[in-house]
C-alpha cells in the first residue's frame, strides 16, 4: 500500500496521540467534560492543518478501569472488557467534537461494535490517514490484561507513526512525583532503560519495552496547557520529556 506523506512545517508526518480517560474529566470527578473534548478537538484540527496525519488512542479511566477499586473483586478479564467499552464511549465523544469542527474522523474499535465504530483493520486505518482523516483507536488491544498504553505502542507501530505523544496532567517526566516532592526535577530527555530501571510512571513496562525494541520515541507532555499539542508536534524546546534510545 502506498503511503504518500505530505511535506509540512512540522518535523513529523504521522503521529499517534495518547489521551488518558482521566484527561477528559476536566475538573470533574467522573465522566466526560465535553468542553475539554472540544478543546482537544480544536488543537487536533490545528495540527492536522499542518499536513500532519493524526491517530488517537483514548483511555477509559474516567469511566471504568479494570484494575481500579471500582472493579472490586470482579474477574480481571471481565473488568478489562468493561474498561474497553469505556474507551469506545470516549472515542465517540471525541469523534463528535472533531466532526463539529468539520474534521473527518473515523473510530476503529478492537471490539466489534458496528453501530458505533468500524472494526480495526491496519490497512484500513492507514488508508483513512492517507485521506487526511483523524483516526481514533478504541477498545485498547481488544484483549484483557493489556493497558491502553500498550495499545498506543502497538497501534503506533502498526501504522508506522514516527512518535507517540502522550498527553498527561504534568509537563514531563520527573525524578519523583512533583506533587509530593518539591525537589523533583524534570528530564528533558531520558532513555527507555532509565525509565524501566527507575520505575518511573511514564507508561507501563510492556509499552516501554515495545517502544524500546522498535526505537519508537515517546514525548510526555502536559495537555492541560492550551497549545501544547502543537508545540510538541513542532518540536519546541522545553516542552515535555522525550523518551528514546539515547540521550543527547
Amino acid at each position: 500500500m502506498s503511503t504518500k506523506l505530505k511535506q509540512n512545517a512540522s518535523g513529523f508526518h504521522r503521529v499517534l496521540l495518547k489521551i488518558s480517560g482521566e484527561a477528559l474529566m476536566g475538573g470533574q470527578n467522573y465522566g466526560i467534560d465535553v468542553d475539554v473534548a472540544h478543546a482537544v478537538a480544536k488543537e487536533i484540527k490545528q495540527v492536522r492543518a499542518l499536513g500532519v496525519q493524526i491517530a488517537v488512542v483514548v483511555g477509559g479511566g474516567n469511566i471504568f478501569r479494570g484494575v481500579s477499586k471500582s472493579a472490586g473483586n470482579m474477574d480481571r478479564s471481565s473488568a478489562d472488557y468493561i474498561g474497553m467499552l469505556a474507551t469506545v464511549m470516549n472515542a465517540v465523544v471525541l469523534q463528535d467534537a472533531l466532526e463539529k469542527l468539520d474534521v473527518h474522523t473515523r473510530v476503529l474499535s478492537a471490539i466489534d461494535i458496528p453501530q458505533l465504530a468500524e472494526p480495526f483493520i491496519r490497512r484500513r486505518a492507514v488508508r483513512h490517514l492517507e485521506k487526511d482523516r483523524v483516526v481514533i483507536f478504541a477498545a485498547g488491544t481488544g484483549s484483557p490484561f493489556f493497558s491502553t498504553d500498550s495499545a498506543a505502542a502497538l497501534r503506533a507501530l502498526e501504522i508506522k507513526a514516527e512518535v507517540i505523544l502522550k498527553a498527561t496532567k504534568v509537563d514531563g517526566v520527573y525524578s519523583a512525583d512533583p506533587e509530593k516532592d518539591a525537589a523533583a526535577t524534570r528530564f528533558d530527555c531520558i532513555t527507555y532503560r532509565e525509565v524501566l530501571e527507575k520505575q518511573l510512571k511514564v507508561m507501563d513496562a510492556s509499552a516501554i519495552s515495545l517502544c524500546m525494541d522498535n526505537n519508537l520515541p515517546i514525548v510526555i507532555f502536559n495537555m492541560r496547557k492550551p497549545g501544547n499539542i502543537m508545540r510538541v508536534v513542532m518540536s519546541e524546546s522545553g516542552v515535555g520529556t522525550r523518551v528514546c534510545l539515547e540521550t543527547p
